[in-house]
């Protein structure tokens, strides 16, 4: 069911600060900001060779990444997030399996325009895990 990696979500207090070092520091190739109201973030991509590295920034006075930064000022990894074919199938295989979806349960459309879920992470050895349908 699980597919490849595909980020690593970071959440950070300057957007355009963590995008500098990634751009300047390690010299990889960075998106621009893109805002996602139905996730309350403004995130920017780092393309990696391999996978992807996802900066999160708090868009709205409700962002649950707004709440991360007050526990986490400096920031942090916020969730892991890996591809599967069949969002719908990885979604009832692992309700019946005991782990918690978070909200609805019902897919929401990603920054990548396809349909993502999370799982909590009291499922996950405390990692916050994000399934995107590819």
């Amino acid at each position: 069911m699980i597919g490849r990696l595909n980020h690593v979500a970071i959440a950070v207090p300057d957007l355009e600060a963590a995008a500098a070092q990634y751009r300047d520091g390690l010299g990889a190739k960075v998106g621009a900001p893109q805002d996602e109201p139905d996730h309350g973030v403004t995130v920017i991509f780092i393309e990696l060779p391999n996978t992807k590295i996802e900066l999160l920034y708090p868009l709205g006075e409700n962002s649950p990444i707004q709440g991360f930064l007050d526990k986490k000022p400096a920031g942090g990894i916020h969730h892991i997030c890996y591809e599967v074919e069949d969002i719908i199938a990885a979604r009832d295989h692992l309700k019946s399996t005991g782990a918690r979806v978070l909200g609805t349960g019902e897919p929401k459309i990603g920054a990548h325009g396809k349909p993502v879920i999370f799982l909590h992470p009291k499922d996950f050895n405390g990692a916050l895990v994000e399934l995107e349908q590819v």
